[in-house]
């Protein structure tokens, strides 16, 4: 995008920003845009009333397709280009777990966007995305703010006492996926904070056609799949998050990840020793198994602890983990799915690896079913780098990009 063309930058503004990150957010906003809205009327009165009303009062898919026309009509060309990019699998699979700005991933980068272009990309997100706390739209918020904490913070002492290395890409594991499109090694300059997160959609959106919604950055890829009105895949849904506390400007520890790492501890917590031998996998990790770039990657057998064999509470529990990454979805797709993982539960395992704190690097847990495929890893922090940080994966065995590609 040509510099003269590019949108005064907003910060996703409205998160509840930790107050490491105050001071570097309140120097990094610079005044909107002077021709972002017209109330006269207009082209940009017309724009002034979809970021008023940007589903246009409609609820489900088409509230959503609503909202993506008002907000792709808001862009200028280049921006265009950017977010509306044919839905093919090349572009589906380009996504990335690492702080790789626009080198791994599709979309128009949010820091490119003026005041009103934002609002009208979290009204998508929202209408997009389950309505629960500590999910859905609450934790896209959560997430991103946690990476305005590492912008502020990469480069400066830790919290914990120790500091980050002077190069940052030497802190990234040796395993971690290179997350570019079609994988490419090199590793990129890091790049944290919400103007690093980029929406796309992959095909046009309506309530007739196919096409995907795609947003993501360091820690996050949001894949939601559509076609002919309905949800097709919530999957792959990568969620992580560093730090995984901070304290908020009111004084509020936020926790963006407490819903995830509750749910897999306490199932773990639930079984007795007989069980977790039975559940122990005999590798350990340091990542997912199947991150970025590692489609259709399941290993060819199910191995762990069969869920067929826990107590009725147990496999409520087991229930309680699927729930915290489909509800990532909207809420009648979170239950549609739940519905479908639950009647293949005595199909599917659980497995373990590590400790079962979840509070040290290699502490696993898997959910692995006909459908549900669920990773939550813990590693060793990369700018905190004496904390923990958390890398999940959601993915589904055959709907993953709503089935329409082979891996």
């Amino acid at each position: 995008m040509k510099e003269e063309s590019k949108p005064a930058p907003r910060r996703w503004r409205g998160l509840a920003i930790a107050t490491a990150a105050a001071a570097v957010l309140s120097a990094g906003v610079v005044a909107a845009n002077a021709a972002t809205v017209d109330r006269n009327g207009g082209a940009n009165g017309t724009r002034a009333a979809a970021v008023k009303n940007p589903t246009g009062g409609a609820k489900g898919v088409q509230g959503l397709v609503n909202a993506a026309t008002a907000f792709l009509a808001a862009l200028d060309e280049d921006q265009k280009s950017e977010a509306l990019l044919e839905f093919t699998e090349e572009n589906a699979t380009a996504w990335s777990n690492l702080p790789c700005a626009d080198t791994c991933r599709p979309g128009v980068g949010l820091g490119d966007l003026d005041e009103d272009q934002l609002t009208l990309a979290k009204a998508v997100l929202k209408a997009a995305t389950g309505t629960g706390t500590g999910t859905g739209f609450d934790q896209i918020q959560k997430i991103v703010a946690a990476d305005e904490v590492l912008a502020a913070d990469a480069g400066s002492a830790t919290p914990g006492g120790g500091a980050p290395s002077a190069d940052p890409s030497a802190s990234v594991p040796a395993d971690a996926p290179s997350g570019g499109p079609g994988g490419g090694g090199d590793m990129p300059g890091l790049t944290y904070g919400s103007d690093y997160y980029y929406l796309a959609f992959l095909g046009t959106p309506s309530a007739t056609g196919t096409w995907e919604l795609n947003f993501g950055g360091h820690h996050l890829a949001v894949h939601l799949t559509y076609e002919n009105g309905k949800v097709t895949s919530a999957s792959p849904f990568f969620l992580g998050v560093e730090p995984i506390s901070y304290t908020a400007e009111d004084g509020t520890v936020v926790e963006a990840m407490a819903a995830q790492k509750n749910a897999v501890a306490a199932l773990a917590d639930s079984l007795t020793d007989a069980q977790v031998t039975a559940a122990t996998l005999p590798q350990s990790f340091t990542d997912v198994l199947v991150g970025p770039q590692k489609d259709g990657q399941f290993p060819e057998t199910k191995t762990g602890l069969a869920a067929k064999s826990l107590s009725a509470k147990q496999k409520k529990l087991v229930m309680n983990v699927v729930k915290q990454w489909v509800g990532n979805a909207d809420d009648a797709t979170t239950a549609q799915l739940l519905k479908t993982y639950e009647s293949e539960l005595n199909q599917t395992f659980v497995g373990l690896s590590g400790g079962t704190g979840y509070d040290t690097q290699g502490d696993y847990l898997r959910i692995d079913g006909p459908g549900v495929w669920i990773e939550f890893v813990c590693q060793n922090g990369v700018v905190y780098n004496t904390e923990i940080h958390y890398h999940t994966v959601y993915r589904d065995h055959v709907r993953d990009y709503g089935a329409e590609f082979s891996f």
